[in-house]
């Protein structure tokens, strides 16, 4: 049998082979803390009709209600900073959705390394979560030492930034454990706070998701966006990143090494009249592997319109 530090480190070297940028592992416990934050938030309505946020409360911030006997929570970030960008008009989009659904590219790596652990290690139970599940991935991120939550929510890694997507591997099988992370490095910066167009992001780390620009053009599925939000969009047509663009932190950002992201060419060069006349079976076709799907084309077309003010 294998020693913890061993199967710690295996475990670490296979994130990295299959194409993990970072992995951070912490002891399986129930976050009280947590647990208090996340049922304020939901008593203000700052989830807006995301009900989904509603549910599955005891898994959220209990681990071992998602795999019974959970001892070790794995967080890993994937790298999703672009060599390209958006010709400038164009109308704006989040760069994690430049190329193929993360959801995909991830949970194939995540499925990846459950099998060479048990291939390994021996029989243990697992379970891997990229936005599939209620984990609490950057409390997780941060208690595996891998960074600070930051004043606009997002999880900042001080050698990367906050371009990262963050994948979870809640497991029974006992491991070394990272120290958390201690020490928030935002200080007394408020530029997220500043720049945020709809004022969503709140004095004590607190963003308001129902005032949210992603919030509006991807979870909000009613076809009338609230009159109130007119002209405060910024051109994003689909997400947001201006609280992690202006981010001093993010100037240590670096492009990502998947093949996969690579970014669809029509994202980056599409004018607003081009998204205008595009037909939904363009749409379908160019975008089939996309985050883009998740609005659909009439989502998209609203957004279109709402930004372009030809609603």
């Amino acid at each position: 049998m294998k020693s913890l530090e061993e199967n710690t480190r295996f475990i670490k070297n296979t994130a990295s082979r299959l194409g993990f940028d970072f992995c951070g592992i912490a002891r399986a416990q129930k976050l009280d803390d947590d647990a208090a934050r996340l049922e304020h938030w939901l008593q203000k309505g700052m989830h807006g009709s995301m009900h989904y946020m509603e549910k599955y409360f005891d898994m959220r911030v209990d681990p071992a209600k998602l795999v019974p006997g959970a001892k070790s929570v794995i967080t890993l970030l994937k790298n999703y900073y672009p060599a390209a960008h958006q010709q400038p008009g164009t109308p704006k989009i989040s760069k994690y959705a430049f190329g193929k659904d993360y959801h995909e590219v991830i949970r194939k790596q995540l499925n990846e390394l459950i099998a060479c652990i048990k291939e390994t290690v021996g029989e243990i139970h697992g379970r891997g979560f990229v936005d599939s599940a209620p984990v609490l991935e950057r409390t997780w991120a941060q208690r595996s030492g891998l960074g600070w939550v930051g004043k606009n929510g997002n999880l900042i890694n001080k050698q990367s930034g906050s371009y990262y997507f963050i994948a979870t591997l809640i497991t029974d099988l006992s491991l070394q454990y990272d120290d958390p992370f201690a020490k928030d490095f935002c200080g007394t910066c408020t530029k997220c706070i500043d720049a945020c167009p709809t004022n969503a992001i709140l004095p004590g780390k607190v963003v308001d998701g129902s005032k949210c620009i992603s919030y509006f053009t991807i979870e909000l599925k009613e076809m009338l966006i609230p009159g109130e939000m007119k002209g405060k969009f910024d051109n994003w047509m689909f997400g947001c990143d201006t609280c992690q663009d202006v981010c001093p932190w993010n100037r240590f950002s670096k492009p990502n090494n998947e093949i996969n992201f690579t970014p669809v060419p029509e994202i980056l060069n599409l004018s607003s009249q081009e998204w205008e006349i595009m037909t939904e079976e363009s749409f379908q076709k160019i975008f089939k592997d996309s985050p883009l799907r998740r609005s659909k084309f009439k989502g998209i077309q609203r957004n279109l319109k709402f930004i372009t003010g030809t609603d």
